[in-house]
């Protein structure tokens, strides 16, 4: 009891001081004898709520965000989605730039060759019944496109339609293995067929019937053309001959070409509707590698020869003005 009493005699008269304490404070303002004690435990005191705030400031985000998770869920949601759409509207423009440019270049040189061709896209690359490499166009019977037509792109031939539907057609690559083109050289009557091998259209085989005829590396193939344009109308470039095989005691001879047409990215392609009214022959094929414009040579003026000067009077005038 006595510890108790004691207790509250110390809890008093302590509260006593500090109601003292505050009541002096508070009369003298700035000049308080308390002053450097009330900004002391003011730095205690901030330090601790700094460190305090520091502790629970990740739950109480966290408790917003909680709070709040719906709304940033759908925000972030659309955002996605505009980018996904922003992305997609890049991809279509530059598609479309491309195939654009394609098919510029399409139109130039089928107007070289005088045909009548219908742009198309290539849809898919599958195989059909009998052929391992053809694709798939988005035009069709709908559209006038018929079975045994030739199929070109800016850089030569394709291949021939061998299936239409209403807006779709089957189109077999040169390249494939079933595939036969009647072709001649370029800037002569040397005439030979054209098989495919496979290997992705990286390469096709020529063979020519005459084994006599001169043939090498760098020379170029065009479509020789096929009775009323159909399966293959003339004058297609086909490709550049790489190699030529020994083939001693043949008939024929063989040789491998890379094709124009990059048969492996296949985008914007043309059908031919009408085949010119005249072989083409040669006129369709690109400029050969390295071949500038022709140069301009100089005629250098004969000997003895005077340049005329300004204001000069020719001979036979001055004849007829001194008469």
């Amino acid at each position: 009891m006595r510890d108790i009493r004691r207790g509250r005699i110390i809890l008093g008269v302590l509260v006593a001081v500090s109601l003292l304490g505050a009541t002096v404070d508070q009369r003298t303002g700035a000049e308080s004898p308390f002053v450097p004690v009330r900004q002391a435990g003011a730095g205690v005191f901030g330090a601790i709520e700094r460190a305090a705030g520091f502790v629970t400031r990740p739950v109480t985000g966290f408790i917003h965000s909680l709070a709040t998770a719906p709304g940033a869920q759908d925000e972030v949601r659309r955002l996605r989605a505009e980018n996904a759409r922003l992305r997609s509207g890049l991809v279509a423009n530059s598609l479309d730039a491309a195939r654009s440019a394609q098919l510029k270049r399409m139109l130039g040189t089928v107007s070289r060759g005088g045909y009548d061709v219908l742009p198309a896209n290539v849809i898919a690359r599958r195989g059909n019944p009998g052929f391992e490499e053809a694709v798939e166009l988005d035009v069709g019977a709908e559209d006038g496109v018929r079975p045994e037509m030739t199929v070109m792109n800016a850089d030569g031939l394709v291949g021939r339609v061998v299936l239409t539907g209403p807006r779709t057609s089957t189109v077999v690559l040169i390249s494939d293995r079933g595939s036969a083109t009647g072709a001649r050289l370029e800037g002569g009557q040397e005439i030979g067929v054209v098989h495919g091998v496979g290997q992705n259209g990286r390469l096709v085989q020529f063979r020519l019937l005459d084994s006599t005829a001169p043939m090498a590396p760098g020379g170029r193939i065009v479509s020789f053309g096929s009775q009323r344009g159909a399966p293959y109308v003339a004058g297609v470039p086909i490709g550049v001959i790489e190699r030529v095989e020994a083939t001693p005691g043949e008939l024929t001879r063989v040789a491998f070409a890379r094709p124009y047409a990059d048969l492996t990215a296949l985008d914007v392609v043309g059908v031919v509707l009408r085949a010119p009214r005249r072989d083409p022959r040669d006129a369709v094929l690109p400029p050969k590698e390295g071949a500038g414009p022709p140069k301009q040579v100089a005629v250098p003026p004969k000997v003895g020869a005077v340049p005329p000067t300004a204001g000069a009077v020719p001979p036979k005038e001055e004849k007829e003005r001194t008469r």
